[in-house]
Parts: structure tokens; sequence; C-alpha cells
């Protein structure tokens, strides 16, 4: 629960701080460590995120995913982080720092709220990871961002992505039919989301 005295700086202020950092925070949860992504990862992402299996479930993902592209999208990251806009994380295993995916948030302060993006690694898949890492995410969104909603999509076609979002308490709110285009063919995503008011009186 937050304290009163935290609960009373004002939002905007509280996220330029936070924002006007120079690296963006470093986060952990009882297995994992979320951090921000370095150059050194690229080849795990490569190999991870070039899996025909995480591109057919992520509508950002191409495939193949090509030699330069795990470069060229980790060397976006800071400059996002430091503009406001999301943060992403890199999935690490606390126990021998092996990645294992990704999660983040991009951000909108006009409406206050942000859209929960994750993608985890097939050898790492059953695991709880994402759900751990998803949980954690959506407290900093809430308790250190200031945010009001929080929410996310998934295709239709990948359930196991909408039991995430169960799991850390969004509750499914629509579909949005043929909403998303990936290889040719529209996809209906399925919505969840998550108020601020609803997460804290549910982490009292």
């Amino acid at each position: 629960m937050l304290s009163a005295t935290l609960r009373q700086i004002p939002k905007t202020g509280l996220r330029k701080v936070l924002f006007n950092m120079k690296n963006q925070p470093r986060l952990t949860t009882d297995r994992l460590i979320l951090r921000g992504f370095e150059l050194t990862d690229a080849p795990m992402v490569q190999l991870l995120a070039g899996a025909y299996e995480i591109a057919k479930t992520t509508l950002n993902i191409p495939h193949p995913y090509k030699a330069g592209m795990a470069e060229t999208w980790i060397g976006t990251h800071q400059e996002e982080y430091r503009s406001g806009k999301g943060l992403v994380f890199a999935m690490v295993d606390r126990s021998d720092n092996q990645l294992m995916g990704a999660m983040g948030l991009i951000i909108s302060h006009r409406f206050n709220r942000a859209e929960l993006g994750y993608w985890v690694g097939k050898p790492f898949w059953g695991r709880g990871y994402a759900t751990e890492a998803a949980r954690e995410l959506v407290r900093y969104g809430f308790q250190e961002l200031k945010l009001n909603r929080i929410y996310a999509t998934h295709m239709t076609h990948n359930p196991a992505s909408g039991r995430v979002m169960q799991k850390i308490g969004m509750e499914a709110e629509g579909l949005l039919r043929q909403h998303a285009l990936k290889w040719d063919q529209f996809l209906d995503l399925a919505v969840y989301g998550i108020l601020a008011e609803t997460w804290l009186q549910d982490n009292k």
C-alpha cells in the first residue's frame, strides 16, 4: 500500500523525476531481475525472438529476425525511457543471469495509462516467468509511476498470454475484431485492463 506521503506527491512531478534519471530502474522478484537491455544481450535476443513461435504471437517481432535487428531495437530503449514514452526490461534469471525475454510499458502521459507488453523465449514457457515479471511491472506502474490504468491485448489464438493477464488481476474488457494485421491476416485482439484503485484495494 502506498504511504500517505507518497500519495501526496503530484503525479506529473513524480513521473518527471523518475524519467529524468540517467538509467531506468532495476527491479527484482523472487526468481527474476528486470533490468535495461544491454548490447551484449543482442545475440540472445536474436536467438530467442528469432523463433517462429515468438513472431507468431506478437505483433511487432518480424520473422525471420535478421542480424542487426536486436542491436537496433536495444539502441532505441534509452531514448524511449528518457523521453518518458516507456520502459523495456530484460527478464533475467536471478540464479544464472540467463536472459529469458522482455517486458515493458508503453506510456501515454496524456491519459495517465500504459500498455503492458511482453514476450518470453520458447525454452522458458510454462514456468510462470511472464506472470511474475508482469505482476512486478504492474506494481511499479501504479506505485511508482502513479498510472491510473494499465491494459494489455493478446491475439485470440494465443490464450496463454490472456491467462497471464488474468493472473495479475486484469479483467477482460472486450474484443477488438480484426484490429491488427500480421502477415497479411487481420487478427482479433482480446483486451484486458486494471485500474489503480482496484490494484490498491487488492494490495493493501
